[in-house]
């Protein structure tokens, strides 16, 4: 009897080592690699360049090493929709946000009920909003709930084992203080991940239509001076700054978030399309000369 504290140390031991490779196992399947402890444990730690993850290999570290909130969308730019929304106001809610998947509520966003799929939108009602009546509550699909100090690595496991791409991020009181997909947790790991919605990689704008384009934030501003034929920098002002994502930056005085519209004293409206809290990702600028002819 006097072995049974040690003896059930050593299976608790086991029991986490288990845990541990069965970790270790599902993340090399994940990201192809066949062995991490083969990995040198200097290119676990990672590191960037302008941003980016230098390789999958390099952001390792960070499963265990940065939380929730680190990554996680501010409360105050979640798009969600109530229960009671029709089914026009959704279809409009997917069209302006771009998202494929919105968080529903009953009353507030401290009281989520799951979160809606486009596709499972689509294939119920189409894209027809002409006498049909919703019913939101039987598309529901769960979320996930997880605390700012989890680590990214157990909440990416958690998402993965229960098929759920969204969670919601739950303050001390209940609350809901953020959410994160799969894609926010991986791109961590991965660097950041374009999808066909994406300006590529080589491309700094796209023309929406005349006078407004979409814009990475990395645009040189001389670049898109030469494009428009508008004047953005300021003579008298900082030349260190030369992206459109730094300009918006200096105009506001701080990181914007997403859906916010900033205006250049030139006229020019920038609106904030992408944003996490430390930088600015991409924008739509509307020109002086397009912002009257909507008017018009």
């Amino acid at each position: 009897m006097g072995d049974t504290g040690e003896g059930s140390s050593g299976a608790a031991r086991s029991a986490q080592g288990k845990k541990e490779d069965q970790k270790k196992r599902f993340f090399s399947w994940m990201l192809g690699i066949r062995n991490i402890d083969d990995i040198p444990a200097g290119d676990r730690q990672g590191g960037d360049r302008n941003g980016h993850t230098l390789s999958p290999v390099g952001g390792m570290g960070n499963l265990n090493n940065v939380r929730v909130e680190d990554v996680a969308v501010p409360r105050a730019e979640i798009v969600a929709v109530p229960l009671a929304i029709s089914l026009e106001d959704l279809v409009q809610t997917f069209r302006d946000s771009g998202l494929t998947r919105l968080p529903v509520f009953d009353e507030t966003l401290d009281t989520p009920l799951g979160f809606v799929h486009l596709k499972d939108l689509a294939l119920k009602h189409g894209f027809s909003c002409e006498d049909e009546k919703l019913d939101l509550k039987a598309m529901l699909r769960p979320l996930l709930f997880a605390p700012p100090s989890m680590p990214i690595g157990v909440l990416l496991q958690k998402m993965q084992t229960d098929r759920i791409h969204m969670a919601l991020v739950i303050d001390e009181y209940g609350g809901v203080d953020g959410l994160v997909t799969i894609e926010d947790l991986i791109e961590q790991v991965l660097g950041e991940i374009e999808d066909e919605h994406d300006i590529e990689e080589d491309e700094y704008w796209v023309q929406e239509k005349p006078g407004v384009y979409l814009c990475q934030a990395k645009t040189p501003i001389d670049e898109f001076e030469q494009e428009t034929g508008v004047s953005l920098a300021d003579p008298d002002g900082d030349d260190e700054i030369d992206t459109l994502g730094g300009l918006v930056f200096v105009l506001s005085g701080r990181v914007p978030v997403r859906g916010e519209v900033i205006c250049h004293p030139s006229g020019v409206e920038f609106e904030v399309l992408e944003a996490d809290p430390r930088r600015i990702k991409r924008l739509r600028v509307v020109l002086p000369r397009a912002q009257a002819a909507r008017k018009g």
